[in-house]
C-alpha cells in the first residue's frame, strides 16, 4: 500500500501540533454536561417500551427500510409520522430526512438557485455552511444576531443584484456554540419588509422551548412568516433523524430536487416508531419544567461563584465560559472529568482561535448539587 498522501499528513501534523486533533471517544460514567440528551428522552424507558408497542400494534415487524423512500423505502409510518409531525408544529408539510446534517444540505443545495443570494449568520452551523457552499447562490454572512447589519448587507445585495434574485435569510433559533438566540421577531420583520425568505434552523429548540415543546418560532407565532425550519430529532427528542417543515410546494421541491433526500436508505421504521413516542412524551412536562429549574440554577451559580465574565450570556440548555487557547481549554476540561463531571472543550478551529470555550449542556436530570459542584470546581481552576 501507498504511503499516506503528504498534503493530508502535514493536516493531521498542523492539528496535533496545534494540540486540535479531535479522537473517538467511549461513554463514560461522568456526570453528564455535554450531551444534547436535554430532557433525558434517550434513556427514557417509557420512549422505548412504547416505540415496539407502537410498531407491533402496526402489524410492522421489519428492521431495515431496504431502500430510499422514491424506491421502496417510503413504507407507512412516513406518512403518518409526517401529518402529526405538520400539525403539532403548525406547518402546511413536513419532510422527514435522515438526520439535521442531511437535512441542512439537502435544503442549502438545491432550494437556493444561481443568481439568489444567502445571507446567513457568522455562527450558523457547519452543516447549513456546507450545504451553502454546494448551491449556486452567492452567500454572505452578517455580524452574528446583529440586525442592523443584517438590513444593510440586505440593501447592498439588493441594489446589486438582478431584480429576479431571490434573498435569503438564515439564522438559528439557538445557537450550538454560544447558547445564545436572535431576535428572531425583529429578523422577521426585516424579512417581511423587504421580501426575503427567513430559514431557520430550530435544532436547540425543539422539545425545549414553549408550553408544548414546539420550538421558539412557534411560541413567538411566527411559524408563517417562516419559510422553511429545520427541525432534529437527535437532541432534546433522544431519538435520530430530522425534518424540514414548510409549504406543500415546498415538500414537492424537495423530493424531486434535493439530493441527501432522494440518493439515501431511508430511516428504518423502529428510528420513525422512536420519534412517534417521543412526541408524544412532549405532552408531559415534567422534564421541561425540571430543565428550566436547572438553567435558572445553573445562571445563579454563575453569579455565585463570580464567572459572570467569561459566561456567554444564555437563556438556553447550553451555557459557554471562554478560556483561551486550545492547552487552557483542554486542561480545565480534563481536571473536571478528572473530579467526575464530563464537561467537553470546544477548540479552535471549530471556534474562532482565542474564543476556545467550555460547553455546559444542562439536562433535566441534572441536580443542584452537581451544578453547584461543577462549577465552583471551575471557579477554583479559573481564579
Amino acid at each position: 500500500m501507498k504511503d499516506f498522501p503528504k498534503k493530508l499528513n502535514q493536516k493531521l501534523d498542523a492539528r496535533k501540533a496545534n494540540n486540535a486533533l479531535r479522537k473517538l471517544r467511549t461513554p463514560d460514567d461522568l456526570i453528564d454536561f455535554s450531551s444534547n440528551d436535554y430532557l433525558g428522552f434517550s434513556i427514557n424507558e417509557t420512549i422505548f417500551n412504547n416505540a415496539h408497542t407502537f410498531l407491533i400494534e402496526q402489524n410492522i415487524k421489519q428492521n431495515g427500510s431496504t431502500g430510499s423512500r422514491l424506491l421502496s423505502g417510503n413504507h407507512t409510518l412516513y406518512n403518518y409520522l409526517e401529518r402529526d409531525i405538520s400539525k403539532f408544529h403548525n406547518s402546511e408539510s413536513a419532510l422527514i430526512f435522515n438526520s439535521g446534517y442531511d437535512a441542512n444540505i439537502g435544503f442549502f443545495s438545491s432550494v437556493p438557485q444561481r443568481g439568489d443570494i444567502i445571507l446567513y449568520d457568522e455562527f450558523i452551523h457547519a452543516s447549513i455552511r456546507d450545504g451553502i457552499k454546494i448551491s449556486n447562490a452567492k452567500a454572505y454572512k452578517f455580524k452574528h444576531n446583529n440586525l442592523a447589519d443584517l438590513e444593510q448587507k440586505y440593501k447592498m445585495e439588493r441594489n446589486r443584484s438582478p431584480l429576479d434574485s431571490q434573498i435569503y435569510v438564515v439564522t438559528e433559533s439557538v445557537f450550538s456554540m454560544d447558547g445564545d438566540s436572535p431576535d428572531v421577531t425583529g429578523i422577521a420583520n426585516i424579512c417581511k419588509t423587504y421580501n426575503a425568505l427567513l430559514v431557520v434552523d430550530e435544532a436547540h429548540a425543539i422539545g425545549v422551548y414553549g408550553d408544548i415543546g414546539a420550538g421558539i418560532i412557534q411560541d413567538l407565532k411566527l411559524e408563517h412568516d417562516i419559510f422553511a425550519r429545520i427541525i432534529t430529532f437527535g437532541k432534546a427528542m433522544g431519538c435520530h433523524g430530522a425534518a424540514i417543515l414548510g409549504s406543500s410546494k415546498l415538500k414537492q421541491y424537495l423530493i424531486n430536487f434535493s439530493r441527501s433526500f432522494i440518493y439515501t436508505t431511508a430511516l428504518p421504521p423502529h428510528s420513525l416508531a422512536t420519534i412517534h413516542s417521543a412526541y408524544k412524551m412532549l405532552t408531559n412536562t415534567e422534564s421541561r419544567n425540571k430543565l428550566y429549574e436547572n438553567i435558572t440554577c445553573f445562571k445563579a451559580e454563575i453569579v455565585n461563584n463570580n464567572l459572570e465574565h467569561i459566561f456567554i450570556e444564555s437563556n438556553s440548555a447550553i451555557h459557554c465560559c471562554i478560556i483561551s487557547g486550545n492547552d487552557n481549554v483542554k486542561s480545565i476540561s480534563q481536571q473536571l472529568q478528572d473530579s467526575g463531571f464530563d464537561v467537553k472543550p470546544i477548540l479552535s478551529p471549530t471556534v474562532p482561535k482565542d474564543e476556545e470555550r467550555l460547553r455546559f449542556c444542562l439536562h433535566a436530570y441534572n441536580s443542584e448539587k452537581e451544578i453547584s459542584e461543577v462549577l465552583g470546581l471551575l471557579a477554583t481552576f479559573v481564579h
